[in-house]
């Protein structure tokens, strides 16, 4: 008697696609649709935000912080809060990528080429920050790499700006390369398809002479799983150290052991959100419905839906330790999250973070697609709050009520934050025009395991 076992959810939508197809359905977007008005509008719009990135950092260069409205006792503000804040959302795509990968998450393969390049946009967007808000970098922020130089000077390996250095560089290292490799099959796909002389010039470099034969892709899969291997730590690693920043200090409401797997899992969470915000409208606009499907939306929702509890018990560990230690400090410092002057924006920051988000209970509601772009939009924005409170909150109420003082962010602090917005969407648009968003080979992989599933159920 043969026993059939179904996959509940198909990781391949629609029907009838050949590998020919897939190849031709995604890579036709790059080499051979002409510019759509959609992308050139919305490239446009990025494009122009991103002016106020470019017009506020020539004034810091003219005038220094002072145009923003950090202060003492207030000395980091929108700055350090935009870093976090987008190192966090660079988390997805390696988590996506590399311990799904070692795991052999199917679903992961139409998501993961998307993931990384906003893990990379995301880095590019963060590491701006610990170099603009020294204010004159162009005096001090060459200070921070370690590198051979006349006056014998070294940096201060004690410095949690140094540690944001190397655990940066690092990340963004080995994401680019993780990126780059998996794109090594489809850039010969590319070659061998673009239309234009020079498109097959460029895709024929970056494909570094790919031809697809078995000794290629045992390399391929070997250098692939070490990346791999590599890079799933340093999803612990980096926010882990980024929180560091915050642990290290003697503030009310830094100084906790707590802080690492919280900001980690924070991490994981916010950037799941920003992969659901990007993905949603992509796959309408593109029509990659039957690539990137209700299972993929379902199964993100689910791990934002963990990852959003941890943080919730992050939030009440947090209060239990400021209660449990006995500190005067530490009891004010919860006591002025829920009635201080910034008691609403705290409000604000569970209601996203922790109420809303439970709806994801439900799957009906985790299948309604619209919802679920709204729900991303929420987190996104409650993460943010919550390094808002951190940040702002421990500082402007320390240890003596007469250091006490409120932050008030200026305009410049504003264009700074949207002008980095701008940027990042000004890169997501330009990947989208120029490299398949999805990964072909790794969808051809998937038909064909497909095919012989069905085979081999139809001949149980």
């Amino acid at each position: 008697m043969s026993k059939t076992v179904l996959s509940p959810e198909p990781v391949l939508g629609g029907s009838g696609y050949t590998l020919g197809s897939i190849s031709d359905k995604i890579n036709d977007v790059v080499v051979r649709e002409t510019i759509r008005p959609g992308w050139l509008l919305g490239f446009m719009l990025a494009f122009g935000v991103m002016q106020l990135l470019l017009l506020t950092v020539g004034l810091l260069f003219k005038f220094g912080v002072g145009i923003w409205g950090v202060n003492i006792p207030v000395g980091w503000g929108f700055d350090i809060i935009n870093f976090v804040w987008w190192i966090g959302i660079g988390h997805a795509g390696t988590l996506i990528s590399a311990i799904l990968l070692l795991f052999r998450q199917e679903w992961r393969t139409s998501i993961n080429r998307f993931a990384e390049a906003m893990t990379l946009f995301a880095v590019a967007c963060a590491a701006l920050f610990p170099i603009l808000h020294m204010g004159r970098p162009e005096v001090g922020a060459y200070w921070v790499l370690p590198y051979p130089n006349v006056m014998g000077m070294w940096p201060q390996f004690r410095s949690p700006l140094m540690w944001d250095v190397f655990a940066l560089s690092t990340y963004g290292l080995v994401s680019l390369l993780f990126w780059f490799v998996g794109l090594i099959p489809d850039f010969s796909t590319l070659r061998d398809h673009a239309p234009h002389k020079w498109q097959r010039m460029i895709y024929g470099v970056l494909s570094l002479g790919w031809r697809g034969s078995a000794v290629h892709w045992n390399r391929y899969e070997t250098i692939y799983l070490i990346l791999a291997g590599l890079a799933t730590p340093l999803v612990l690693s980096v926010h882990t150290i980024v929180s560091f920043d915050f642990a290290v200090g003697i503030v009310p409401g830094w100084h906790t052991t707590i802080f690492p797997p919280y900001f980690v899992a924070g991490a994981i969470y916010s950037g799941f959100a920003m992969v659901l915000t990007l993905m949603i409208p992509v796959r309408h606009f593109y029509g990659m419905k039957d690539f990137i499907t209700a299972h993929h939306l379902n199964n993100m929702a689910k791990v934002m839906l963990l990852t959003g509890l941890i943080v919730a018990y992050g939030y009440l560990i947090e209060g239990f330790i400021g209660w449990y230690s006995g500190s005067q400090y530490e009891k004010y410092m919860l006591l002025n999250r829920f009635i201080g002057p910034y008691r609403y924006l705290y409000y604000a920051l569970l209601a996203c973070n922790v109420v809303i988000p439970q709806l994801l209970w439900f799957r009906k509601l985790r299948r309604n697609v619209a919802l679920l772009f709204v729900m991303s939009l929420i987190v996104n924005t409650g993460m943010w709050l919550e390094r808002f409170v951190i940040i702002v909150v421990s500082l402007s109420a320390d240890f003596l009520p007469a250091a006490w003082g409120m932050y008030y962010p200026t305009v410049f602090d504003w264009t700074m934050y949207i002008g980095t917005l701008g940027l990042f969407f000004s890169l997501l648009f330009i990947f989208l025009r120029v490299l398949p968003m999805i990964s072909v080979f790794e969808m051809r992989v998937l038909l064909t395991e497909e095919e012989h599933k069905k085979k081999g159920i139809h001949h149980g």
